[in-house]
């Protein structure tokens, strides 16, 4: 059985870890230090480096833990990271070594240009999605390379796993993005609760993440890009009534920039 654990990083970032038999690997080390702290405080085996996106929160560990551990590196054929060895465009299956899990690797461009995503269908009972700083607790990441369309379309990807999985961002945002999200949908009742939940989280140090499809679909305003309550909000920015999702995503994030 596959266990998923995490490390905190810098401020806000966790460094996801899939554990098997004595083996790990290790999502988006964007700090080698708490993972080699880790692997020498466990004993774990390193076998295999995800990243998801080039930022240096993500990968500036990999060449020092490789330094270290020379292990195989999965990461976007589209951008520059050192040492990947494996690189991926979306649509792939891969195989991560060692502790026999299957991920699918999903093309989430919007954040970065070449931004992936790793789902596993079979982690758990629910399956879970590695997707860096795509999709948050109750947010999406802003549009550094990419376009609003490009994100859109990324999120709708997101969006159309299986409502029960399970999302493992790359920090924790979630109280901050619900503050927002209770702006642009201030009578949700599902918004409002799990403001109160959230914040009964923090105060007691807990993560917020994982978070499911599920949650996100009600919660998340964007993904909630055809509900009126939404499109409603998009309008008062825009001046008019947005033509399509694209449109009213672009609105709210633009809000959300400025928030």
């Amino acid at each position: 059985m596959i266990e998923i654990r995490f490390l905190h990083a810098f401020n806000d970032n966790y460094i996801w870890l899939l554990h098997a038999r004595g083996c790990v690997a290790v999502v988006d080390p964007g700090d080698a230090v708490p993972v080699l702290d880790y692997l020498e405080r466990s004993g774990d085996r390193l076998c295999a480096i995800l990243a998801t996106h080039h930022h240096g929160d993500h990968v500036g560990g990999v060449e020092e833990i490789l330094a270290r551990f020379p292990v195989p590196v999965f990461g976007p054929a589209l951008e520059n990271i050192p040492g990947v060895s494996h690189p991926l465009a979306g649509g792939e299956r891969i195989e991560v070594p060692q502790i026999g899990l299957e991920l699918k690797v999903i093309s989430v461009p919007g954040h970065t240009r070449g931004h992936i995503a790793y789902y596993g269908p079979s982690l758990g009972s629910d399956g879970a999605v590695f997707c860096g700083d795509t999709l948050f607790g109750a947010g999406c990441g802003r549009l550094f390379e990419g376009t609003p369309a490009q994100m859109q379309e990324s999120l709708a990807r997101l969006a159309a796993l299986p409502a029960s999985t399970l999302v493992y961002c790359a920090h924790e945002y979630t109280q901050s993005n619900l503050r927002f999200a209770l702006a642009v949908e201030p009578n949700s009742i599902a918004v409002q609760r799990r403001c109160e939940e959230v914040d009964e989280l923090r105060a007691a140090g807990c993560a917020t993440i994982p978070t499911s499809i599920q949650a996100e679909l009600e919660t998340n305003p964007f993904l909630r890009w055809d509900e009126p309550v939404v499109r409603a909000a998009a309008a008062s920015r825009l001046g008019h009534v947005p033509v399509d999702a694209v449109e009213t995503f672009a609105a709210i994030r633009e809000w959300k920039n400025r928030f």
